[in-house]
This record gives C-alpha cells, sequence and structure tokens, in this order.
C-alpha cells in the first residue's frame, strides 16, 4: 500500500497541475512516481529538471537507462527497475538481455562496463571514490563531462529509488522482481 498518496491529475492544482499538463503532453500519461512528486511542485519540478538536463548530455538514452537499470537493481526499487525495463525496451530500444544484464552488473562492452562498475562503486562508496576509481572509467574512453554526467545519473536514480522506496509508489509499468 502506498505511503505517500499519487495526486490526480484531473483533480490537481497549481503548479503541481502546470507539472502534470506538461508530462501529459510529452508522454501521454502521468506516472505514479510523478504523481506521487506532485505532492511538492518543487520536488516534481527538480526531478523533471534534472532528468531532461541529463537526457541532452553526451551520455545518450541508452547508457542513461543502462545506468538506471543497473541502480535501482542495487537499491531494490521495484517501481525504477519495472520503469527503466520498460522505457529502456519500449523507447530506447535496448533489448531485454542487455538490460537483464545491466540489472546484474555487466555489459558485453567494455566502455558500457566501465560506467557500469564506476555507477556500481559510487553507490558503494557513497561517492568517496578514489583516484583509481577515477582513472579506471575515465581510461575506458569517457571524458571528465561524461564522468560527471554518470555521477549526476546515479544521483538522480538514487533520489528517484529512495523516494519510491519511501513512497512504496504503486508500479503502473509490467512489474519487473528485483534481486
Amino acid at each position: 500500500m502506498e505511503r505517500l498518496q499519487a495526486l490526480n491529475p484531473e483533480t490537481a492544482t497549481g503548479k503541481a497541475k502546470e507539472l502534470f499538463d506538461g508530462i501529459q503532453g510529452k508522454l501521454g500519461m502521468v506516472p505514479n512516481m510523478m504523481r506521487t512528486m506532485g505532492n511538492s511542485p518543487a520536488v516534481l519540478e527538480g526531478y523533471l529538471n534534472l532528468s531532461g538536463a541529463l537526457g541532452t548530455g553526451s551520455l545518450g538514452a541508452k547508457t542513461g537507462e543502462i545506468l538506471a537499470s543497473t541502480i535501482a537493481n542495487v537499491n531494490e526499487c521495484g517501481y525504477c527497475a519495472s520503469a527503466h525495463d520498460y522505457i529502456g525496451q519500449n523507447l530506447v530500444k535496448i533489448s531485454a538481455q542487455e538490460l537483464e544484464d545491466a540489472r546484474n552488473g555487466q555489459s558485453h562492452d567494455a566502455k558500457t562496463q566501465a560506467a557500469i562498475t564506476f555507477a556500481r562503486t559510487l553507490v558503494s562508496k557513497q561517492g568517496r571514490v578514489d583516484d583509481q576509481d577515477v582513472a579506471a572509467v575515465k581510461s575506458a574512453g569517457y571524458s571528465d563531462g561524461e564522468v560527471g554526467e554518470i555521477v549526476a545519473h546515479v544521483a538522480l536514480n538514487i533520489f528517484t529509488n529512495y523516494f519510491n522506496n519511501t513512497a512504496n509508489t504503486t508500479i503502473d509499468f509490467p512489474v519487473l522482481e528485483v534481486a
């Protein structure tokens, strides 16, 4: 059962209504996570702004979804794992196998593996990575800016994982079990 209530976009008012209308226009729906974030328009707007900015970054949608799948599994967030599995397969066109591998911290592509490994290291070390951790991801071909984007993707996904685990958000995507 939800611990934080999802708002109904049809009865929302003010800034929440404005944000919901924008989401509806882009996605054709307002996912439960965003409906729940709408209880604080500042939270929803912050999420949308960072997510939107990262969407224009140099890592690209595929790497972003792979990192999101990895982090969701690490943090045992069923909502995010389900959402990113659906988005990854249906919108970004990542194979189910690649997403499963990402959830397990693996990739057959060496550069992608370096990003996954760095992301998992960021989480396990609570951001306190060392020189070798940064050197390893950079030696795989990531620029300073791209390393910064990986950090930002991890931060964004920790935020959504923690938010959904706290809210116990009702999953409105095909449910994927996390391990």
